[in-house]
């Protein structure tokens, strides 16, 4: 099993046939699930499966599904098109997480990125939280050139 961080080939293509809607304030419902170490998340991955992501019961702080993603801008940067999201926090989190599938909610669950967070994160009855890094053309969480 793996996690491999990218832009999944499939939204690439998808974007250019108007599937996805991604924009501040107004669009598609964009989400982001967590996965345990057991998954294989990659470029090839095309759709939201709940195949080893994080369990959802009472003790965890995690709900199926994820959580929804505000877009703060999407737009141009020099030569690159970027999506920004605002930071997301699982509160009264008790769980161990090796990466994220970010993935469009109205579009039938169609993938938009995989994150590999490198090693497991854990989190033991505190806050999960994910920092989405700048939103440059070299720095942003989904670029496209």
């Amino acid at each position: 099993m793996a996690i491999t961080q990218a832009v999944c080939t499939s939204f690439k293509k998808e974007l250019a046939e108007g599937r996805h809607h991604i924009k501040s304030g107004v669009g598609d419902t964009i989400k982001i699930a967590l996965y345990t170490n057991e998954a294989t998340l990659n470029a090839d991955t095309t759709l939201y499966s709940i195949d080893n992501e994080i369990p959802t019961t009472v003790d965890t702080g995690y709900v199926g599904g994820g959580k929804v993603l505000t877009v703060l801008d999407a737009g141009y940067d020099k030569d690159v098109y970027l999506i920004d999201f605002d930071d997301v926090t699982w509160g009264g989190a008790k769980f161990t997480c090796r990466g994220a599938l970010i993935y469009n909610d109205t579009a039938a669950g169609r993938v938009i990125a995989v994150i590999d967070f490198k090693k497991d994160q854990t989190v033991t009855d505190g806050t999960f939280t994910i920092k989405f890094p700048a939103a440059t053309a070299k720095d942003s969480i989904l670029r496209i050139k």
